[in-house]
C-alpha cells in the first residue's frame, strides 16, 4: 500500500497561508500539517523529525513548505533544513513567504515575454522600476529582474533609507545589483519613470501608484506590469486581464504594452501548483526559491 503523502508547513506568523494551504491540496498531497510560530532555531529539529520518522518510500512523499512574510529569514529557514538533511534520509523543501517568489517570478517572466515578442529586448538591456519594492513581493521582483541582468530599483514610497536598506541587504545575500530610490508625490514618480523602460508595481492592494497624468511623463517605456487586483489597480489604464495590450495612457512612450494582475495571477497559479507537484514527482531532493520558480515561470510562459 502506497504511503500518503505528508506537506509539513512550517510558517513563522501564527497562521498558515489558507491560499498556500489550498493549493497544496490541491497540487495532490494528501495530508497537510500546519506549523504557526516557528522560529529559526526550532527548523533543524523539526526537519530531523520529519526525515528520520518515514521509509525511503516515505521520503519520496513527503514535503517541507516554508512560508511566512520575511524573505531573508525564509530563506534562512530553507538553509536550515538543508542542513539537517541526513543522506539518504532527505525530503524536499519549498520556499514561498507570502506567495512573493512565484507571484515576483510570474510578473517578471510575464514582463519578459512581452518585452521580446513587442520590443525585441532582453532584460538585460532595460532599466525597471520596483514600486512597492520594500514589500515581499516588491524585493522577490528587483532580485530576480536584477540577476536576470536588468538595472533594477526598489522604490519605497516613504523613505530612501528604507528602500537603500534593503537593496543592500539583499546585494549581500543574493549578489544581485539592486539600487534603491522613493517617490512619494506625484512629481517624484514623474521624474522616476521618465527614462524607465519597465515598470513592476508589486505595491499593496487597493493602492493607485501611478495615474494617468504620471504615466504621460514616461518617455521610453515598454512594459508595465502590476499585480494589484483590488480597485483601484496600481497602474491606471492596466486591466486585471490585460496581457501585452497597450498603455493608453503612456502616450510619449511608443507601443508601450501593460500586463494585469489576472495575466500574472494565472501563471503564479500554475506556477505553484507545478512546483508542489515537482516535489512528488521526482526521485531526487529538491531545495526550491526564487530561482526555480523564475526558471518553471518562464517555461510556462
Amino acid at each position: 500500500m502506497q504511503k500518503r503523502s505528508i506537506l509539513h508547513m512550517l510558517d513563522p506568523m501564527p497562521n498558515n497561508s489558507p491560499f498556500d494551504i489550498n493549493m497544496a491540496m490541491d497540487a495532490g498531497f494528501d495530508v497537510l500539517m500546519p506549523y504557526g510560530n516557528v522560529k529559526l532555531d526550532s527548523v533543524y529539529r523539526l526537519t530531523q523529525d520529519v526525515i528520520f520518522s518515514r521509509s525511503s518510500a516515505g521520503m519520496r512523499r513527503t514535503g517541507i513548505f516554508i512560508g511566512g512574510r520575511d524573505l531573508g529569514l525564509a530563506m534562512d529557514m530553507l538553509d536550515a533544513c538543508q542542513q539537517a538533511m541526513v543522506p539518504p534520509f532527505e525530503v524536499s523543501v519549498l520556499a514561498d513567504p507570502s506567495g512573493a517568489f512565484t507571484t515576483a517570478a510570474a510578473l517578471v517572466a510575464c514582463v519578459e515575454k512581452e518585452l521580446k515578442a513587442k520590443h525585441g529586448k532582453e532584460l538585460k538591456d532595460c532599466n525597471a522600476l520596483v514600486f512597492g519594492g520594500t514589500g515581499p513581493v516588491g524585493i522577490a521582483t528587483g532580485v530576480i529582474a536584477s540577476l536576470a541582468g536588468a538595472e533594477a530599483v526598489l522604490v519605497d514610497h516613504l523613505s530612501i533609507d528604507s528602500a537603500l536598506d534593503v537593496a543592500k541587504a539583499y546585494n549581500r545575500r543574493f549578489g544581485c545589483a539592486l539600487k534603491g530610490a522613493c517617490a512619494g508625490s506625484e512629481a517624484e514618480k514623474a521624474q522616476q519613470i521618465a527614462d524607465v523602460d519597465i515598470i513592476f508595481c508589486a505595491a499593496k492592494a487597493g493602492i493607485q501608484v501611478l495615474s494617468s497624468a504620471v504615466l504621460k511623463e514616461a518617455r521610453q517605456l515598454k512594459v508595465a506590469g502590476d499585480v494589484n487586483a483590488v480597485p483601484p489597480l496600481g497602474i491606471e489604464g492596466i486591466k486585471r486581464s490585460d496581457s501585452g495590450v497597450p498603455l493608453i495612457h503612456a502616450i510619449n512612450a511608443q507601443d508601450a504594452v501593460g500586463v494585469g494582475a489576472l495575466a500574472v495571477g494565472n501563471v503564479k497559479y500554475q506556477l505553484q501548483n507545478e512546483m508542489l507537484k515537482l516535489m512528488l514527482a521526482t526521485d531526487q531532493t529538491l531545495y526550491l526559491d526564487f530561482r526555480e520558480a523564475f526558471n518553471k515561470a518562464r517555461e510556462i510562459v
